[in-house]
């Protein structure tokens, strides 16, 4: 088993290293793509030429592209991302004050995913295994899939309107208190939720319906070491994989949320820097968020080959 799993080992980082080098080629091109001169466009009409032209040698544009992606690299390897446009301060202390705020949002969103969806999908498959219920099943599935319909803006939008606006319950904006939480995890996890509890459904439903199961069963083990020793593990293998691409996608998709609750992530920053034409903000910014995408992914893979060792006879 060692020679399957260092090959698969070695494509999925060989994989990793060519997609990351694609994401920074990418946010690379973001001021090359700029239509006409990026820093004129993020200084003004109005601003000096001399001032135009210390920018734009300070960022090496006066350079020819190769040179200038070659300082690019460097630069990260460096972990200097450069500075930001509107406030001269370096994009690293500004993704370092930002950053924790969205990745903690992502992170507490993902924990409440897992713990709300997972049972959830379980116990539905549970109660529905073999037809019955079918009205539990179909409510499910109504609402799952109304949910997954909604955009998370309009999630969000609706949630304000209706807790903070009209009830009056919980605040739109602000992160010091625990309730300042609430409505952003909701819209974000709503989503997530309700995908993952319909793969875990699934999953559960295929797992109930095993050799194993059936000799469990015929021991008259509790329900508890039934399900949670022998049915949960082996439903985990799909959770894992989709869990760690939500995760992926809840660091991300904290954009649009953030901006509405006004919550001081990455999210807000972004959307300041890009009609500012921040541009060192925004190419650090999205260089990061497409790396956190990248290192789930690859993360999720290895734990799935070490948990599931038939994903590595399906490689070979």
């Amino acid at each position: 088993m060692r020679h399957p799993w260092l090959r698969f080992a070695l494509r999925r980082t060989a994989g990793f290293a060519v997609s990351l080098a694609v994401l920074v080629t990418i946010t690379f091109l973001i001021t090359q793509l700029v239509p006409g001169d990026p820093v004129r466009a993020s200084l003004g009409p109005t601003a000096p030429a001399s001032l135009v032209q210390e920018r734009r040698a300070a960022l090496h544009l006066d350079e020819p592209v190769l040179q200038q992606y070659r300082y690019y690299v460097e630069g990260l390897v460096r972990g200097d991302f450069g500075r930001s446009f509107t406030s001269g301060q370096p994009v690293a202390e500004v993704i370092a004050d930002r950053f924790p705020m969205t990745l903690r949002l992502a992170l507490v969103a993902f924990v409440v995913t897992l713990l709300v969806a997972v049972p959830l999908g379980m116990a539905i498959a549970v109660l529905t295994r073999g037809g019955r219920r079918p009205g539990i099943e179909k409510s499910f599935s109504l609402t799952t899939g109304f949910v997954v319909s909604v955009p998370e803006y309009l999630m969000a939008t609706a949630l304000v309107a209706l807790f903070a606006v009209t009830l009056d319950w919980l605040p739109v904006t602000g992160s010091s208190d625990w309730t300042a939480y609430v409505l952003p995890l909701v819209a974000i996890s709503a989503v997530p939720i309700a995908v993952l509890a319909r793969i875990t459904r699934v999953e559960t439903l295929k797992v109930l319906d095993q050799e194993y199961m059936r000799v469990a069963r015929s021991k008259r083990l509790p329900r508890r070491l039934l399900y949670v020793r022998h049915a949960l593990p082996n439903t985990l293998t799909a959770t894992l994989t989709v869990g760690g691409m939500l995760l992926a996608g809840l660091v991300a998709g904290t954009v649009i949320v953030e901006n509405i609750f006004s919550w001081p992530g990455l999210g807000t920053a972004i959307v300041e820097a890009i009609p500012q034409k921040n541009y060192p903000l925004v190419q650090a910014i999205a260089l990061l968020l497409g790396t956190i995408v990248l290192l789930v992914n690859f993360v999720v893979d290895m734990l799935l080959a070490r948990l599931d060792p038939r994903s590595l006879i399906r490689e070979s």
